[in-house]
């Protein structure tokens, strides 16, 4: 797919904050920048498109034409490592090799994903090594919150789920190969009897039991029960690697600790899932190794062919997402956060602010805040002084503002505290203790000291947040007026 475009930024270090993160996680990380596909959809929506998905797979041509807009500004050691690529140049400028045949499959579909407003994607695609090796892919994509352009920031978060694929091909091929597979294969399985489930079942529905998750509400036990009646037939090697069990028996005789309390909930839904006759089905769930480790897992719960009426044999597979869910809250935190002062950013504010409104909330207090030394430190320091200085600002908010307070910034130097449920004697003492903590911040660094302006505003009617903020804004104004007016006459 040599039409997508590899207008790569070389060696441009990412946003303050991001480094570490992007260069380390355990997921291969893409940084693409989707703005010219942003402006072709909205060109495509004057033209009448309503369907894309089904528009975009009538000519391939077009598919192509969006993926020549898409381009790559950064990807991280794990992306190369994934793709076998020894560096970043190598492997953009041989996308047509690694983006090729049954791509344009899932192409299609993380589009009209975004056509349809969800904000990013979530797709299975196909992709290829730069030795030629097919990679099975499940993608996870999120557009940053950005002032600038929309979609100018895609980040895409790639899991290879080769293993379970290759899996489930070799399962499907050849019979004769079964067990080799259970034993080798790369993911978790177990074979279990749920026959005694199946019974229990069948003695409640004789009993004229039809809402079976209210029974469950009011016979909680029962889960309990069914947990009990679950036989392990067998398990594969790898499960005991997942597990750290030494053995078989080990793991079965400390079931209790992989199934904690919290796995409750969702056992229950699975039993409501085979209730209704869903014989396959998969969740998200959260077990433990025997360590104590946290591991969030993807199950898939099959009944074999041939026993959908006893329920004798029934596989369970389960996948390792723990990496994956971390690479989630992440993208969830850019989301919501500044990287650089780690507050919460400017699209959380308006989101909040929003559902206040609609909450009517009867009591909010507002303070906003702006530094006042920040183009000092950019003339004197460079930008690298006043990001220190903005960073400065963060933790002293981050210390001073307690929940269900949020302290957020929302423009270059500009910041608003949100106090819901604070009267003005309330507010004032936050004022008081980010001044303090302002002062003893100055204490422990050097060069130009942290200083803020500040205007406060108390507001009692729901529907009147919107002007509170911006007379929290003018008072802030005057504040800031005061303090040059008086720093000009000092020196």
């Amino acid at each position: 797919m040599d039409e997508r475009q590899a207008a790569v930024t070389e060696s441009r270090a990412p946003e303050s904050g991001m480094p570490d993160f992007f260069e380390a996680t355990p997921m291969a990380l893409w940084l693409e920048d989707y703005s010219a596909l942003y402006a072709q959809f909205d060109r495509w929506r004057a033209e009448g498109v309503t369907d894309l998905r089904s528009w975009l797979l009538q000519d391939r041509d077009r598919l192509r034409h969006c993926a020549g807009l898409i381009r790559i500004l950064r990807v991280n050691r794990q992306a190369l490592s994934l793709f076998g690529a020894r560096t970043q140049s190598e492997l953009m400028d041989r996308l047509a090799d690694v983006l090729r045949d049954d791509t344009f499959e899932g192409l299609a579909g993380e589009l009209d994903q975004l056509w349809r407003g969800h904000g990013g994607f979530h797709s299975q695609t196909v992709n290829y090594t730069l030795d030629g090796r097919r990679l099975d892919l499940s993608l996870k994509a999120v557009a940053l919150a950005d002032d600038k352009q929309p979609w100018d920031r895609i980040l895409v978060a790639m899991e290879d789920v080769t293993p379970l694929q290759e899996a489930r091909r070799q399962a499907q091929a050849s019979a004769r190969d079964a067990r080799e597979f259970f034993q080798q294969a790369p993911v978790s399985l177990w074979v279990e009897d749920f026959s005694a489930i199946k019974r229990l079942f069948d003695e409640l529905r004789g009993q004229d039991i039809s809402d079976f998750r209210t029974f469950l509400d009011v016979h909680p036990d029962f889960i309990d029960r069914c947990l009990q009646e679950i036989r392990v037939i067998d398990v594969n090697d790898y499960t005991l690697e997942l597990f750290k069990a030494d053995s078989r028996d080990q793991l079965i005789e400390r079931m209790s600790d992989v199934f904690r309390e919290e796995s409750r909930d969702t056992f229950a839904e699975q039993l409501i899932e085979l209730w209704h006759g869903r014989l396959f089905h998969q969740k998200e769930v959260r077990n433990h190794t025997l360590a104590g480790d946290a591991l969030h897992i993807h199950l898939q719960l099959s009944v074999f062919q041939g026993h959908e009426e006893d329920w004798g044999l029934v596989l369970v597979s389960l996948t390792d997402i723990t990496a994956r869910k971390k690479a989630e809250a992440y993208l969830e935190y850019l989301g919501k956060h500044d990287v650089l002062t780690q507050l919460k950013n400017r699209s959380y504010f308006v989101d909040e602010l929003g559902r206040l409104q609609r909450k009517r909330t009867p009591l909010v207090s507002f303070i906003a805040l702006d530094l006042n030394n920040l183009k000092q430190a950019n003339d004197e320091g460079g930008h690298a002084a006043g990001d220190d200085l903005l960073r400065r600002f963060g933790e002293v908010l981050n210390k001073a503002v307690d929940r269900p307070g949020q302290a957020a910034r929302i423009g270059g130097d500009e910041f608003v505290v949100l106090l819901p449920g604070l009267d003005e004697a309330a507010t004032r003492l936050v004022r008081d203790n980010i001044q303090s903590l302002i002062e003893l911040n100055n204490q422990y660094y050097g060069g130009i000291p942290l200083s803020v302006s500040a205007g406060e505003v108390t507001c009692r009617n729901p529907d009147a947040l919107e002007q509170a903020l911006k007379d929290a804004d003018q008072s802030l104004y005057a504040d800031k007026r005061h303090y040059y007016s008086t720093h000009e006459r000092r020196r």
